[in-house]
């Protein structure tokens, strides 16, 4: 019982090290607890030789090569792209974007931003002149605590002031 629990232990250790093992020669001679478990466990031993074999097959596999006319093809797409006319106003508008240059909307896009810093730059410091001169206001829970505060000095105040009235109230007689 105890051995197959520390098998499923190792099992886990030995499958975070597959990668190491499958990529870097030097890994086994460096960590032969590993190579030790692998001529023991079947189970990690067919993993790491199904991924040597899937290795092996994407070494052996190559990309195909674009045809002659690829080129000339996606340029006359995208030049179709670019003359079609978009169906609603989102569509052309997006079209704009992305397919010309914006000379023609750049003064326009500068003056809009240096219009938003100038207000938004005014309005800082208006507001900061304002914030300045109204006085800091409590949080509601710190002002229900300055409030029992004071009834509790109010209640201590009024036992003092009746106590002292009792022993007033009888005079010593001589």
């Amino acid at each position: 019982m105890e051995k197959t629990m520390e098998t499923k232990i190792h099992c886990k250790t030995c499958s975070t090290h597959l990668a190491d093992l499958l990529l870097d020669e030097s890994y086994a001679a460096a960590h032969p607890e590993i190579v030790a478990h692998m001529a023991e466990c079947t189970a990690c031993r067919t993993e790491l030789e199904d991924l040597q074999a899937t290795v092996a097959l994407l070494d052996t596999w190559s990309a195909p090569e674009p045809s002659a006319y690829f080129d000339t093809k996606l340029r006359a797409r995208l030049r179709e792209a670019q003359a079609s006319e978009p169906e609603g106003m989102w569509d052309r508008m997006r079209a704009f974007l992305m397919f010309s240059t914006g000379r023609r909307l750049r003064p326009a896009i500068v003056g809009a931003f240096a219009l938003v810093l100038v207000l938004g730059g005014g309005g800082t410091v208006a507001d900061l002149y304002h914030h300045a001169a109204v006085a800091k206001q409590d949080s509601p829970t710190v002002n229900d605590l300055k409030i029992l505060d004071n009834n509790a000095q109010t209640l201590q105040q009024m036992g003092q002031l009746l106590d002292s009235g009792d022993g007033s109230s009888s005079s010593p007689t001589t």
